[in-house]
């Protein structure tokens, strides 16, 4: 299993590069020896995303205000509905052949909100799932449940793209122009929020690191 970090990228330039990971492992599936497990680390500007059963509607702004905030918006090929990523947030994209680890996408969707529940532990900050959404959640049974860390998924003959975006130092403003996943009852966080101060970005990916190679190993 391999780490990458790609730092600020564009989205649709990390897109792309997800896509040509994905065939190549594609590829590798032919031969005996497997091509490496791949966890990407990166960071975008500000960009809107919408998953291929979310609802457009749910971005409140049109393209003028796009610009105005210098924003992007991608309809794009994963799960969930619409989401926001930007500077100060940990994006991962784990290139996994599910089935070389014996996983199922649901049971992979179950690690990938185990290793962020674990690593926020680790910053003292209890997080947990909701019942009928996916993702990460804080307070999740009174009025001020807050998501932490949306999730979004895509799997071609069992290999993964897209993944996680774990808000760490990131401006919780732009969340205002969507109903994020989809929520109009629920608000957004952040690891900063949470604490009250900002957090170092490497001791964060640090800490992901660490319950990727624990929990998708089991």
């Amino acid at each position: 299993m391999t780490f990458t970090d790609w730092g600020l990228i564009d989205y649709k330039e990390a897109w792309d590069q997800q896509r040509a990971l994905v065939e190549q492992v594609l590829a590798a599936k032919q031969l005996p020896e497997a091509a490496a497990q791949q966890i990407i680390f990166c960071e975008h500007p500000h960009v809107y995303t919408l998953g291929r059963n979310g609802k457009a509607n749910n971005l409140l702004i049109n393209d003028r205000f796009l610009a105005g905030i210098n924003a992007a918006y991608y309809q794009v090929d994963r799960g969930g509905d619409i989401t926001y990523h930007g500077p100060g947030q940990i994006v991962g994209y784990p290139i996994l052949d599910l089935e070389r680890l014996r996983l199922g996408l649901k049971q992979y969707v179950f690690k990938l909100e185990e290793i962020v529940i674990q690593a926020l532990k680790d910053f003292d900050i209890t997080a947990e799932r909701l019942d009928g959404a996916t993702g990460v959640w804080i307070a999740v049974d009174k009025p001020e449940a807050r998501k932490i860390c949306a999730i979004g998924v895509r799997a071609s003959r069992f290999v993964t793209m897209h993944g996680f975006a774990l808000n760490v130092n990131t401006d919780l403003n732009y969340y205002r122009h969507i109903n994020p996943c989809g929520f109009i009852d629920k608000g957004v966080t952040s690891m900063q929020q949470e604490l009250g101060r900002q957090l170092n970005m490497e001791e964060v990916k640090d800490c992901l690191r660490k319950w990727f190679l624990a929990e998708i190993k089991k």
